[in-house]
């Protein structure tokens, strides 16, 4: 082949390979989605009942949402915690506060919902919604699902922010806000939480916020608790703040079993299930990453008696601890159908229409199927 043809033959492959490259769809991988809840709860004196179903119902609310897909995969969970009406809150910043921004850590929502106090107080639901909407990082309006559900007794309409002016604002995010009105319907109804909600395009919920909580014991609690025990010892931490971080699950155990021995046994069922995670301070979990380097860790972020170890020593360790949780996990997960099915038998279906858990549940799983979720 000639000069001239064989520049032309080599121009054409050319324009012909930039061509299809430009055209070609590349190759992404879908996100998993996530599902953001932001609670703003009342703190006010009144409201002690609350703040209890609160911690009381959290692991059952978790575990629920462990259930969701979407488009076969496992959603992540963010949940965000206001305080507002309280008296001992600066009263500049409206009487609320963040307990904690977006997170997955379920110990530090834990943490976060135990360190609420109640105390007199001013309630603007208009503030504090508007505060969430705009401070909170909330994913982009075509991906996952975003909501508040905003739970308290005194009318909608105080404060120094109009609350539409705030519901506006979330709905240009595509945040659905969601009223739990604790008190009597009519009077929620004639205090603007419905309205609110219907602006919100979210749900009108009433809960009786001081009613008792009726726990359940069956023959299956005992020893869930004590595989609940040896799991939190398959946990390595690592890390400046992994050994404080590993305490506080010890410490969301306690308070957990101080509401109620049911309570710690949810907590240890959410502890089977993908939602509970702690990469950023357990080896475990840690090690699931592909990206996440044994090498990069300095001997003084381990523990004392991980400290003189090998590199493939300290793999072997963490293998073996990670098939140690996995059958613990299993072995709760079997017994906690065998706890649902007592409960179905000798109990009487709970009633738990007018409480806390209830509602958030009913309400997120009602909203995600109109996002493409399913349960």
């Amino acid at each position: 082949m000639n000069q001239p043809m064989l520049k032309k033959t080599f121009i054409t492959c050319l324009m012909f390979c930039v061509t299809s490259i430009a055209s070609a769809k590349p190759h992404t991988t879908a996100a998993s989605p996530v599902i953001q809840v932001a609670l703003l709860l009342d703190t006010s004196n009144s409201m002690d009942g609350l703040i209890n179903q609160a911690k009381a119902q959290l692991w059952e609310i978790v575990n629920q949402l462990s259930y969701a897909k979407k488009n076969g995969k496992n959603p992540r969970l963010q949940i965000a915690l206001y305080e507002y009406g309280n008296s001992s809150l600066s009263s500049s910043q409206g009487y609320l506060r963040q307990v904690l921004p977006f997170t997955s850590n379920l110990d530090e929502i834990s943490k976060g919902l135990f360190s609420l106090t109640t105390n007199g107080g001013d309630e603007f639901c208009g503030q504090v919604l508007q505060t969430a909407v705009s401070r909170l990082d909330w994913t982009q309006k075509t991906a996952g699902l975003r909501m508040i559900f905003i739970a308290g007794n005194e009318p909608f309409t105080q404060g120094p922010v109009h609350y539409k002016s705030a519901l506006a604002d979330a709905d240009e995010k595509d945040i659905t806000v969601n009223t739990i009105f604790c008190g009597d319907y009519q009077l929620g109804v004639q205090g603007s939480w419905k309205t609110a909600a219907m602006l919100g395009k979210g749900d009108y919920l009433t809960i009786e916020h001081n009613k008792n909580i009726v726990a359940v014991e069956t023959p299956y609690d005992q020893e869930i608790l004590q595989l609940n025990q040896t799991l939190n010892t398959t946990y390595l931490y690592y890390g400046s703040s992994g050994r404080k971080k590993s305490k506080n699950q010890s410490v969301q155990d306690y308070n957990a079993l101080t509401v109620h021995q049911e309570v710690l046994v949810k907590r240890a069922v959410s502890k089977t299930g993908y939602l509970y995670s702690n990469g950023d301070w357990d080896l475990v979990d840690a090690s699931k990453d592909k990206k996440f380097d044994l090498n990069e860790l300095k001997s003084s972020d381990l523990p004392k008696q991980l400290q003189n170890k090998t590199e493939e020593e300290l793999k072997t360790i963490i293998n073996n601890k990670a098939k140690q949780r996995s059958d613990l996990q299993r072995q709760i997960r079997i017994l906690n159908k065998k706890r649902n099915a007592y409960i179905a038998k000798h109990q009487k279906e709970k009633n738990n229409a007018d409480e806390l858990e209830n509602a958030v549940i009913t309400s997120i799983k009602k909203q995600a199927t109109k996002k493409g979720f399913s349960w």
